[in-house]
């Protein structure tokens, strides 16, 4: 199975050098889409099922956004893709806050750094793999700088830009309320009892013989139902709710 990424970049060189990066990141077989505007990405998203990805067709598994685009602002493209089922991280030059906040916000996976060398971008990037946000390693020091006491993370949340689930970094678990678990499909709780046990996603995928992009599809779905934004914080739940 082929895994088919799209990288909307409008730098020729920028472009060039995120497709190296992608195809050493992972041992899969990559087909790489490249689209320099907003327009062309849509047309090509749209050829995938449009921004729902539609079932039956088959999607894009990763995309790489950047920011700045000659026809708007690869964030309009973020939000549109929400219900997308790809992985979506930002690529660009811009580490301040008033681009990293608004972009998780609509909804990206990661954000990484072009300027950053080329083994960084490689080694961020496999971190998908094994469950963990892909973040250029400026990035992730100021999402700890706000989330610490006294921080920053309050002027952050009064900007009105929180990051999305994915980067929360503690986040109560639920007791009282049942989770509707009975919505789990037999898949996700596999894949769910794996996660409980602590195996990586490249492992859950070895045992259960499918695609480690379709084990992180099942992942987003878990954390969805049980609304958790976290490998513990589902294992915790499972755990309480006897569905492990």
């Amino acid at each position: 199975m082929t895994v088919k990424v799209l990288i909307l970049e409008d730098n020729p060189v920028a472009r060039s050098f995120l497709c190296r990066v992608v195809r050493e990141s992972f041992s899969d077989a990559i087909v790489i889409t490249e689209a320099g505007d907003l327009e062309t990405a849509r047309r090509h998203i749209s050829l995938t099922g449009g921004a729902q990805g539609l079932h039956g067709v088959d999607p894009f598994k990763l995309i790489l956004v950047d920011l700045e685009l000659p026809d708007g602002n690869g964030m309009e493209l973020l939000a549109e893709l929400s219900q997308y089922p790809a992985t979506k991280i930002v690529t660009t030059l811009y580490s301040d806050d008033d681009h990293l906040f608004p972009a998780l916000q609509c909804g990206a996976d990661g954000y990484l750094l072009k300027e950053d060398r080329f083994e960084v971008l490689v080694e961020e990037l496999q971190k998908i793999v094994r469950g963990q946000p892909p973040l250029s390693p400026a990035i992730a020091r100021r999402l700890l700088t706000h989330f610490r006491p006294g921080g920053g993370g309050e002027a952050a949340h009064d900007s009105g830009f929180m990051p999305a689930t994915t980067f929360t970094t503690s986040k109560p678990v639920p007791i009282e309320r049942v989770p509707d678990h009975e919505r789990l499909t037999p898949r996700e709780s596999e894949v769910l009892t794996y996660l409980s046990k602590g195996f990586t996603i490249k492992e859950i995928a070895s045992l259960m013989g499918i695609k480690w992009f379709t084990v992180n599809d099942h992942i987003k779905s878990i954390y969805k139902k049980l609304n958790v934004s976290s490998r513990a914080e589902a294992a915790v739940l499972a755990s309480k709710q006897g569905l492990v």
